[in-house]
């Protein structure tokens, strides 16, 4: 963020700051005198109540579905030392339960993370007892929500409008007849590298491992040419999905619902994430909003060349003239 903030602000006549040992921290002045800040992808645009709230996906959840938008069905259990602070019963075996209730398969995720960290697709009691040992390892919470299928998608607003908008493909490998999975992973690690993308896969990933074991597979295995196999559950860009641009053709109704979502949520910028059943350029045939970022990075254009690299600093630009002006 800071070698791009570098770049683009001069355009608008505005001065960067960055802290020098670690090049993570900034801040930006522009012409008007207004000082903003910035730390890795999270700038400083929108309200600090409604990113905080945004960053917890159970009290987004529980603050949209009250205004009636669609979202999945879930409950948060905890871990037992802050099960204890809250004096709570909703402990890892409240979940198992839960989980049976709902019907396997369910989404088991952290409830404060990002980046699609521990979030996992179970398919039974087991599984669900495993991800919530791996949850409350890095959060004290955990949601566990209704399995709901579609495609993914963000959509990414910004005062109002829709600046980006593009499908989310989990991470995959394509087999070439010879390669094993994890050299075909391997060879797709090299390819971020070169490519700049900061995105690194963890092969030892135990999400991993088991979508490989429901397709009868592991990491020694060998696909025939052309096959294409899905490594993990969530379609996350963090975690090595790939993305399709559909900016230019995404359905105006959708378009309508991140922005109305965006404006509830009392943020200014926002990424909106939905699982989408149909053709994403008609009105889809179901919608289901996952979660909500309030510091959505756009950067996975970048590593796709020059021509996206271009698509990012104008986005980024759109950005930085909404953080200028005065609020």
């Amino acid at each position: 963020m800071g070698r791009l903030m570098r770049k683009l602000a001069p355009r608008i006549g505005a001065k960067v700051v960055v802290e020098p040992e670690w090049g993570v921290a900034g801040q930006l002045r522009f012409k008007n005198g207004k000082r903003s800040y910035f730390r890795a992808n999270v700038i400083d645009i929108n309200p600090l109540g409604s990113s905080e709230i945004s960053k917890d996906k159970d009290y987004a959840n529980y603050f949209l579905h009250k205004a009636g938008f669609p979202t999945i069905e879930g409950k948060t259990f905890f871990r037992e030392d802050f099960r204890k602070v809250l004096g709570s019963k909703r402990n890892a075996a409240a979940a198992l339960r839960y989980g049976r209730k709902l019907g396997f398969p369910v989404i088991a995720k952290p409830n404060s993370q990002s980046q699609g960290r521990g979030v996992t697709l179970v398919h039974d009691a087991k599984e669900l007892r495993r991800a919530l040992k791996a949850i409350f390892k890095v959060d004290r919470i955990s949601l566990v929500q209704r399995f709901v299928r579609g495609d993914d998608y963000r959509l990414v607003v910004l005062d109002g409008k829709v600046i980006s908008a593009y499908r989310r493909v989990p991470l995959s490998v394509i087999g070439n007849g010879y390669s094993t999975i994890v050299q075909l992973l391997r060879k797709k690690q090299r390819e971020f590298d070169r490519t700049g993308r900061d995105t690194k896969v963890k092969f030892n990933d135990a999400r991993m491992r088991q979508k490989l074991r429901r397709q009868s597979l592991s990491s020694r295995s060998v696909l025939e040419k052309g096959r294409r196999v899905e490594l993990l559950d969530n379609a996350n860009l963090s975690t090595g999905g790939d993305s399709v641009d559909v900016t230019d053709t995404v359905h105006s109704s959708l378009k309508k619902l991140a922005i109305d979502v965006t404006k509830h949520m009392g943020l200014r910028f926002c990424g909106v994430d939905v699982l989408v059943t149909g053709d994403i350029s008609k009105k889809p045939k179901k919608v289901t909003i996952i979660e909500i970022n309030a510091a959505p990075g756009l950067d996975h254009y970048v590593r796709s060349g020059k021509a996206q690299e271009k698509i990012v600093e104008t986005l980024y630009l759109k950005v930085l003239k909404s953080m200028s002006s005065v609020r």
